[in-house]
Protein backbone atom coordinates (compact mmCIF):
# COMPACT_ATOMS: atom_id res chain seq x y z
CA UNK A 1 0.00 0.00 0.00
CA UNK A 2 1.28 3.15 -1.19
CA UNK A 3 -0.19 6.11 1.41
CA UNK A 4 -1.33 9.60 -0.61
CA UNK A 5 -1.27 11.77 2.49
CA UNK A 6 0.90 12.46 5.68
CA UNK A 7 -1.90 13.96 7.73
CA UNK A 8 1.02 14.26 10.74
CA UNK A 9 4.50 16.42 10.06
CA UNK A 10 6.49 19.18 11.81
CA UNK A 11 8.41 21.68 10.19
CA UNK A 12 11.54 24.27 11.73
CA UNK A 13 8.89 26.07 13.43
CA UNK A 14 8.80 23.28 16.01
CA UNK A 15 12.60 23.74 16.12
CA UNK A 16 12.94 19.72 17.40
CA UNK A 17 12.27 19.44 13.73
CA UNK A 18 14.80 20.61 10.74
CA UNK A 19 13.27 20.83 7.87
CA UNK A 20 10.87 23.89 5.93
CA UNK A 21 7.41 23.39 4.41
CA UNK A 22 9.27 24.08 1.19
CA UNK A 23 11.73 20.76 1.87
CA UNK A 24 8.87 19.05 3.35
CA UNK A 25 6.44 19.52 0.34
CA UNK A 26 9.24 18.84 -2.48
CA UNK A 27 9.79 15.19 -0.44
CA UNK A 28 6.28 14.74 -0.23
CA UNK A 29 5.84 14.95 -4.12
CA UNK A 30 9.00 12.79 -4.43
CA UNK A 31 7.52 10.05 -2.14
CA UNK A 32 3.93 9.93 -4.02
CA UNK A 33 2.00 11.97 -1.70
CA UNK A 34 -0.87 13.90 -2.81
CA UNK A 35 -1.29 16.10 0.49
CA UNK A 36 -0.32 16.70 3.89
CA UNK A 37 -1.39 18.52 7.12
CA UNK A 38 1.17 20.58 8.74
CA UNK A 39 0.73 20.38 11.89
CA UNK A 40 3.43 22.08 14.29
CA UNK A 41 3.43 22.26 18.13
CA UNK A 42 0.91 24.42 19.64
CA UNK A 43 1.80 26.39 22.38
CA UNK A 44 2.28 24.43 25.18
CA UNK A 45 5.32 22.40 23.91
CA UNK A 46 8.67 23.75 25.66
CA UNK A 47 9.68 24.54 21.47
CA UNK A 48 6.22 25.54 20.13
CA UNK A 49 6.48 28.20 17.60
CA UNK A 50 4.80 31.42 18.57
CA UNK A 51 0.98 31.78 18.68
CA UNK A 52 1.65 34.13 15.31
CA UNK A 53 2.78 30.78 13.48
CA UNK A 54 -1.00 29.48 13.62
CA UNK A 55 -2.19 33.30 13.16
CA UNK A 56 -0.35 33.74 10.04
CA UNK A 57 -0.60 30.43 8.43
CA UNK A 58 -3.06 32.16 6.06
CA UNK A 59 0.15 33.44 3.85
CA UNK A 60 0.76 30.14 2.62
CA UNK A 61 -0.75 28.71 -0.60
CA UNK A 62 -2.86 26.05 -1.08
CA UNK A 63 -0.25 24.19 -3.02
CA UNK A 64 3.77 24.30 -2.62
CA UNK A 65 6.01 22.56 -5.06
CA UNK A 66 2.46 20.28 -6.23
CA UNK A 67 1.64 18.73 -2.97
CA UNK A 68 -1.78 20.02 -1.32
CA UNK A 69 -0.77 21.42 2.44
CA UNK A 70 -3.89 21.48 5.21
CA UNK A 71 -2.19 24.38 7.57
CA UNK A 72 -3.09 22.52 11.20
CA UNK A 73 -1.97 22.03 14.53
CA UNK A 74 -0.74 19.32 16.61
CA UNK A 75 -2.33 20.88 19.89
CA UNK A 76 -1.55 19.27 23.27
CA UNK A 77 -4.18 18.09 25.27
CA UNK A 78 -4.06 19.53 28.76
CA UNK A 79 -4.55 17.85 32.51
CA UNK A 80 -8.16 19.07 32.63
CA UNK A 81 -9.23 17.52 29.27
CA UNK A 82 -8.61 21.13 27.17
CA UNK A 83 -6.50 21.82 24.45
CA UNK A 84 -4.00 24.72 24.60
CA UNK A 85 -4.93 26.51 21.59
CA UNK A 86 -8.26 28.43 22.09
CA UNK A 87 -11.64 27.72 19.98
CA UNK A 88 -11.31 31.14 18.04
CA UNK A 89 -8.01 29.47 16.65
CA UNK A 90 -8.60 26.30 16.09
CA UNK A 91 -11.93 26.98 14.22
CA UNK A 92 -9.49 28.71 11.54
CA UNK A 93 -7.47 25.31 11.57
CA UNK A 94 -8.01 23.44 8.58
CA UNK A 95 -6.48 19.92 10.47
CA UNK A 96 -6.06 19.25 13.99
CA UNK A 97 -4.52 16.48 15.58
CA UNK A 98 -5.01 16.17 19.25
CA UNK A 99 -1.98 14.42 21.22
CA UNK A 100 -0.91 13.98 24.86
CA UNK A 101 3.11 14.75 25.53
CA UNK A 102 4.51 14.30 28.63
CA UNK A 103 5.57 17.60 29.76
CA UNK A 104 4.86 19.73 33.08
CA UNK A 105 3.49 22.35 30.42
CA UNK A 106 1.38 19.84 28.93
CA UNK A 107 0.01 17.00 30.79
CA UNK A 108 2.07 14.98 33.45
CA UNK A 109 0.39 10.92 33.13
CA UNK A 110 -1.45 10.03 36.25
CA UNK A 111 -3.62 6.93 35.74
CA UNK A 112 -5.03 4.90 33.24
CA UNK A 113 -8.54 5.74 34.38
CA UNK A 114 -7.91 9.85 34.28
CA UNK A 115 -6.25 9.44 30.61
CA UNK A 116 -9.53 7.58 29.80
CA UNK A 117 -11.34 10.31 31.30
CA UNK A 118 -9.25 12.96 29.61
CA UNK A 119 -9.23 11.55 26.12
CA UNK A 120 -13.51 11.07 26.19
CA UNK A 121 -13.54 15.34 26.60
CA UNK A 122 -11.07 15.47 23.62
CA UNK A 123 -13.47 13.66 21.68
CA UNK A 124 -15.97 15.89 22.47
CA UNK A 125 -14.06 18.83 20.79
CA UNK A 126 -15.69 19.33 17.55
CA UNK A 127 -12.43 20.57 16.13
CA UNK A 128 -10.09 17.80 16.72
CA UNK A 129 -9.61 15.33 13.50
CA UNK A 130 -6.79 13.11 14.87
CA UNK A 131 -6.23 11.28 18.25
CA UNK A 132 -2.00 11.56 17.79
CA UNK A 133 -0.24 8.53 18.73
CA UNK A 134 -1.99 7.50 21.37
CA UNK A 135 -0.32 4.31 21.53
CA UNK A 136 2.71 4.91 24.45
CA UNK A 137 2.97 3.33 27.55
CA UNK A 138 3.14 6.74 29.26
CA UNK A 139 -0.54 7.18 28.91
CA UNK A 140 -2.50 3.99 28.95
CA UNK A 141 -5.89 4.50 28.84
CA UNK A 142 -9.20 2.14 28.78
CA UNK A 143 -8.57 1.42 24.47
CA UNK A 144 -11.76 -0.28 23.70
CA UNK A 145 -14.17 2.56 25.77
CA UNK A 146 -11.79 5.30 24.43
CA UNK A 147 -11.64 3.59 20.63
CA UNK A 148 -15.85 3.37 20.84
CA UNK A 149 -15.58 7.16 21.95
CA UNK A 150 -13.43 8.08 19.02
CA UNK A 151 -15.67 6.71 16.51
CA UNK A 152 -18.25 7.97 18.20
CA UNK A 153 -17.59 11.54 17.63
CA UNK A 154 -15.78 11.33 14.56
CA UNK A 155 -12.01 11.01 15.47
CA UNK A 156 -9.56 9.59 13.53
CA UNK A 157 -7.07 7.22 15.23
CA UNK A 158 -3.85 7.53 14.60
CA UNK A 159 -1.22 4.76 13.99
CA UNK A 160 2.58 6.76 14.13
CA UNK A 161 5.31 5.28 12.98
CA UNK A 162 7.64 7.49 14.93
CA UNK A 163 5.40 6.51 18.03
CA UNK A 164 6.43 3.02 16.97
CA UNK A 165 10.34 3.45 16.47
CA UNK A 166 10.67 5.51 19.55
CA UNK A 167 8.37 4.99 22.18
CA UNK A 168 8.59 2.20 24.58
CA UNK A 169 4.86 -0.10 24.14
CA UNK A 170 4.04 1.54 21.31
CA UNK A 171 4.72 -1.17 18.55
CA UNK A 172 2.89 -3.80 20.44
CA UNK A 173 -0.31 -1.25 21.29
CA UNK A 174 -0.44 0.36 17.97
CA UNK A 175 -1.02 -3.63 16.88
CA UNK A 176 -4.22 -3.78 19.84
CA UNK A 177 -5.56 -0.35 18.77
CA UNK A 178 -5.59 -1.36 15.14
CA UNK A 179 -7.41 -5.00 16.05
CA UNK A 180 -9.72 -3.08 18.02
CA UNK A 181 -10.44 -0.28 15.38
CA UNK A 182 -10.96 -3.24 12.43
CA UNK A 183 -13.53 -4.81 14.87
CA UNK A 184 -15.91 -1.63 15.30
CA UNK A 185 -14.80 -0.35 11.79
CA UNK A 186 -13.26 2.52 13.33
CA UNK A 187 -11.16 4.72 10.78
CA UNK A 188 -7.44 5.44 11.32
CA UNK A 189 -4.75 7.30 9.86
CA UNK A 190 -1.21 6.11 9.46
CA UNK A 191 0.92 9.05 9.48
CA UNK A 192 4.82 9.59 9.55
CA UNK A 193 5.03 12.27 12.39
CA UNK A 194 7.84 13.65 10.65
CA UNK A 195 10.59 15.88 12.35
CA UNK A 196 12.97 15.68 8.66
CA UNK A 197 11.58 15.57 4.90
CA UNK A 198 13.03 12.80 3.94
CA UNK A 199 10.97 10.77 6.47
CA UNK A 200 7.96 12.37 5.15
CA UNK A 201 4.65 9.51 4.44
CA UNK A 202 7.64 6.81 5.17
CA UNK A 203 5.60 4.24 7.66
CA UNK A 204 7.07 0.99 6.46
CA UNK A 205 6.15 -1.05 10.23
CA UNK A 206 2.86 0.61 10.17
CA UNK A 207 1.91 -0.46 6.95
CA UNK A 208 3.57 -4.09 7.46
CA UNK A 209 1.31 -4.67 10.68
CA UNK A 210 -1.97 -3.51 8.81
CA UNK A 211 -0.91 -5.72 6.32
CA UNK A 212 -0.47 -8.49 8.50
CA UNK A 213 -3.83 -7.58 10.18
CA UNK A 214 -5.82 -7.04 6.82
CA UNK A 215 -6.71 -4.44 7.99
CA UNK A 216 -9.46 -2.47 5.42
CA UNK A 217 -8.12 0.01 3.08
CA UNK A 218 -11.25 2.06 3.20
CA UNK A 219 -10.57 2.72 7.21
CA UNK A 220 -6.99 4.20 6.47
CA UNK A 221 -8.37 7.54 5.32
CA UNK A 222 -5.08 8.85 4.21
CA UNK A 223 -4.49 5.81 2.07
CA UNK A 224 -6.18 7.42 -1.05
CA UNK A 225 -6.46 11.31 -1.42
CA UNK A 226 -10.80 11.02 -2.14
CA UNK A 227 -11.06 9.19 1.28
CA UNK A 228 -9.60 12.80 2.44
CA UNK A 229 -11.02 14.76 0.45
CA UNK A 230 -14.56 13.11 1.40
CA UNK A 231 -13.63 13.34 5.23
CA UNK A 232 -12.99 17.66 4.68
CA UNK A 233 -15.98 17.63 2.68
CA UNK A 234 -17.96 16.33 5.62
CA UNK A 235 -16.09 17.83 8.38
CA UNK A 236 -15.36 21.47 6.73
CA UNK A 237 -17.38 22.00 3.83
CA UNK A 238 -16.81 25.79 2.86
CA UNK A 239 -12.78 24.47 2.99
CA UNK A 240 -11.73 25.22 -0.81
CA UNK A 241 -9.45 22.32 -1.39
CA UNK A 242 -8.91 20.23 -5.05
CA UNK A 243 -8.20 16.60 -4.56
Amino acid sequence: MQLQGDMHTHTIASTHAYSTITENCILAVKNGLKIIAMTDHAPAMPDSPHIWHFENLRCLPRTIEGVTVLKGAEADILQDGTLDLDDRLLSKLEWVVASMHCYESCLIPTTAEEHTDIYLKIARNPYVDVIGHCTTDRFPFDFEKGLKAFKEYGKLVEINESSIMNKKGSRENSVTVMKICKKYDIPIVIDSDCHFCQLIGKTPIALQMAEELDFPKELIINSDHRFIRDYLKAKRPNLDIQL
